[in-house]
């Protein structure tokens, strides 16, 4: 009896877990959205845009978000009330200049890369550990954030 009880549990603890993972993005999935942003902008720039800031891109906990290579958000998968205001200055939770650290990685020879972060998970109220990829996206960067 024991043994059965053992094995529902342990059923039941390795789906739920298995859950939460279909539940959330992962890294591949945001270099994915990130290129598919890439493509439609090269096709019609205003039309992702305003695509990103209606959330038609939004997948789960993933979103793209764009910034100027100045800091100033030009879309915005998750705030659309953010676009057109100057976030340069931001940090995260340990003081971290996110933006500007987003900015560098766009301007680097590569374009592209990974920067870690401290952000508030929006599911589990806390601040955790957040890894955004980052591309190169003319004047602007494009980036999607997977929490780690």
């Amino acid at each position: 009896m024991k043994s059965v009880f053992y094995g529902l549990l342990f059923t039941l603890c390795v789906g739920s877990s298995q859950s939460y993972a279909a539940d959330v993005g992962s890294k591949d999935e945001a270099v994915k959205m990130v290129a598919q942003v890439q493509a439609d902008y090269a096709k019609d720039a205003a039309g992702t845009l305003k695509a990103i800031n209606e959330k038609k891109y939004a997948d789960r906990d993933l979103y793209p978000f764009v910034f100027s290579l100045k800091g100033v958000t030009v879309a915005h998968g998750a705030n659309a009330a953010l676009v057109g205001k100057d976030l340069i200055d931001m940090k995260d939770d340990d003081g971290k200049m996110l933006i500007q650290g987003m900015i560098d990685i766009a301007k680097s020879a590569s374009g592209k890369g990974w920067i870690d972060y401290q952000w508030p998970n929006p599911i589990s109220k806390k601040i955790e550990g957040k890894t955004s990829y980052i591309e190169k996206m003319g004047d602007n960067f494009v980036g999607v954030g997977v929490y780690r």
